[in-house]
């Protein structure tokens, strides 16, 4: 299991937190409409390996960063 570590958030001028959580409640809304409890587990299955491989990746490149930061 990775350990992770907690990130300093980013503050983003004008961004919307509550428009932005309801633009993607009324995506998924849409996108699993008419599905089954087991396509909608797969729906979710997937996007959660999706944000996985996302993170791995942002991981990697932070300790890239880090590393090179560091030799400086």
């Amino acid at each position: 299991m990775t350990t992770l570590r907690m990130i300093k958030p980013e503050i983003i001028p004008g961004w919307d937190l509550m428009k932005w959580k309801d633009e993607t409640q009324a995506t998924i809304l849409r996108e699993t409409e008419g599905m089954t409890d087991e396509e909608v587990r797969e729906y979710f299955r997937k996007g959660a390996e999706r944000f996985d491989r996302d993170m791995e990746r942002r991981r990697a490149k932070l300790a890239e960063r880090q590393k090179s930061e560091s030799k400086k």
